[in-house]
């Protein structure tokens, strides 16, 4: 059974940085791919930055350049490191490994 705690979320001003882990257990990590999905208000849920197991990266235009996704398979642990942070960055940031989801911790970037 895999699960999945997420943490590093909270209120920051537009500029500021943030980074988000994903600690996953009863997986096999290093074979899993890994997603940071965010979801604001209203809006339908995205796909922010995707690491294949091999290391290979892809980010949403929104976020090129700003946020980056890095893995440490020996914690079993994923990473969103975000920087330049914009109040449209505003949503629940989930992480996704072998299609479960975490609970989602929420990310405020205030004007």
């Amino acid at each position: 059974q895999v699960q999945l705690v997420e943490s590093g979320g909270g209120l920051v001003q537009a500029g500021g940085s943030l980074r988000l882990s994903c600690a996953a257990s009863g997986v096999d990590f290093s074979l899993s791919a890994v997603g940071w999905y965010r979801q604001a208000p209203g809006k339908q849920r995205e796909l922010v930055a995707f690491s294949f197991y091999n290391g290979r990266t892809n980010y949403a235009d929104s976020v090129k350049g700003r946020f980056t996704i890095s893995r440490d398979n020996a914690k079993n642990t994923a990473y969103l490191q975000m920087n330049s942070l914009r109040p449209e960055d505003t949503a629940v940031y989930y992480c996704n490994v072998s299609t479960t989801w975490g609970q989602g911790t929420q990310v405020t970037v205030s004007s």
